[in-house]
Formats: C-alpha cells, structure tokens, sequence
C-alpha cells in the first residue's frame, strides 16, 4: 500500500526530527520557555535547522499517506519513528547497539502489529462536515487549554509529558486537517479547491502550534518523558478523529482485550527506548572494527 510506505518514511524522518531538536532544545535557557525567543535561539542551532528539514520531508510524506489511506491506518504506524531512528543512530555512528533497545523495538512492533491485527481500522471518508468541525475545533481547544495550564503549574518531567501530549494532540489535529485538505485534489479545479480551503492553512496553524509545543517539552524534560506521551497521544487522538469526524471503524468487544495489550506493550518499548543513550544523545562507545 502507498499509504503505508508513506507512513513509514514519515515516521522514518519525524524520528530523527525528535532526536535534533532535543538536542537543539536542551541548550536553551529556561527564560525562554513558553516565549517566542526560542525560536530565536534554536534557529542558530545548525542540528535544529537539520530537524526541520527532516520535519518538511515527513509533512510530504505524510500528505501523501493520509491522501492515499484511512487516518486510523495511517497515524499508528508513526509509533516506528523510535526504534527505527534508534537503530539508524547506531548504525551511521558505528555503536554497538544495546540490548535495551533491542527489547523496545521488539516490543514496539509486536505492539503496532497485535494493535493493527486486532482493531482492522478502515472504512470513512476523506471529508468532514463544517459542523462537526466546529465541534472537534472547541472541543480540541479546551483539551490544550488544560493540558498547558497544568503544565504551567507543573515542573521538569512533569511539565514536559503534558507539552508533549499536548504536541500529540496538536500534530492529531494536523494530520486530520490535512486528510480534509488532501481530498480537495481530487476531481476538477483541485489545485485551487485546495488553496482556497480553510482546512490548508489551518493545517498550517496547528503543525507550527504543535511545533512550538514540542520544542518547550524537549526543553523542559527528559525524552523519556516527552516520548511515550508524544507518540501514543499522537495515535490515540488520530484514530479518535478518524473515528469520529471521517467515520473510519475499529473492532471493538473481544477485541478490546488485544489492543489494550498492544498498548501497553507501544507504551512499554517506547519507554525503554527513550532511556537509551542513544536516545538522549550520548551514544556507547564506538565498537571495535574488525
């Protein structure tokens, strides 16, 4: 499927994106937490620049994805991003790569596999109704509204899991505002169809907004913290907008059962991976070359 080799180079990219910007992010002073003058710091750093370059290329990839294939289909399959990323850090760095990450990206995709096995996402359309719209947009807004209060309130790790959630649900919204988008291709006058949506530039809106979300996590915590929250939020909530706004199904019943498990199992190597050295940046020693 198109769809899914789209969704692969996306999460192929956003993974490496995540790994840059941290390390950008990280060296940034605390006073320009939640201001526009991170921008102004990180856009001197030549690593943050390399991620969003990595972020273009996945946004391209995924526009592609999300044209050609259900948003519950589509979106889970970015839970990759990690282990994949991970693996590639090992190889281009000539590391020995431990056995912790192994068992993360082990559990991972046994993960993403039972999960998709189980739920069977499918079906919907590839537009959504201004009304129902409307809806999700308030509804969406209250749910960032408190997730950044509470991480106003909150410090450190704490701070950082609820920015990356709420980055989650800001790159949800994208994703499902570009489906909206993408579909306006189709048939005659597409290309202006698109350009005169509203959905385009909202698109635009909220992937900058979840951007910006995004760096004040990384630069609040650790990426154990922002991770699991980033990646697992971002699936979550797109499969609840393909669910409810593009009426794609799941499974449900029985089935529950397994898709609990495969979360928990994405939440669990998701976890180990972001411990990694290779993860935070500071990567084994180099294994000797025979």
């Amino acid at each position: 499927m198109i769809s899914v080799l789209f969704a692969i180079l996306t999460a192929l990219s956003n993974g490496a994106a995540s790994v840059f910007q941290r390390r950008a992010a990280a060296t940034a002073p605390d006073s320009s937490a939640m201001r526009l003058s991170l921008f102004h710091h990180l856009l001197r750093q030549k690593v943050w620049l390399a991620g969003i370059g990595l972020v273009i290329v996945a946004a391209v990839c995924q526009a592609v994805a999300l044209a050609t294939g259900p948003i519950a289909v589509v979106q889970p399959i970015f839970v990759i991003e990690l282990p994949s990323t991970l693996l590639l850090a090992g190889v281009v760095m000539r590391v020995r790569v431990p056995r912790q990450v192994w068992y993360g990206v082990a559990a991972v995709t046994a993960g993403l596999a039972l999960g998709m096995a189980s739920a069977a996402p499918g079906g919907g359309h590839d537009t959504v109704r201004g009304s129902h719209w409307a809806i999700a947009l308030v509804l969406t807004g209250l749910f960032e509204a408190a997730l950044i209060v509470g991480a106003l309130a909150s410090r450190r790790n704490v701070r950082a899991a609820l920015l990356g959630l709420a980055a989650a649900c800001g790159y949800a919204l994208t994703a499902a505002l570009m489906k909206d988008a993408m579909a306006r291709l189709e048939g005659s006058g597409g290309v202006l169809r698109l350009f005169s949506s509203w959905q385009l530039y909202a698109t635009a809106a909220a992937g900058v907004g979840a951007l910006f979300l995004l760096q004040n996590a990384l630069q609040a915590g650790t990426l154990v913290a922002v991770q699991p929250m980033l990646t697992l939020g971002d699936a979550l909530i797109s499969i609840l907008y393909g669910v409810t706004l593009f009426g794609e199904t799941l499974r449900t019943g029985w089935w529950l059962l397994p898709e609990v498990v495969a979360l928990a199992l994405i939440a669990l190597g998701c976890l180990e991976l972001s411990r990694s050295p290779l993860a935070s940046g500071k990567p084994l020693p180099p294994s000797r070359v025979k």
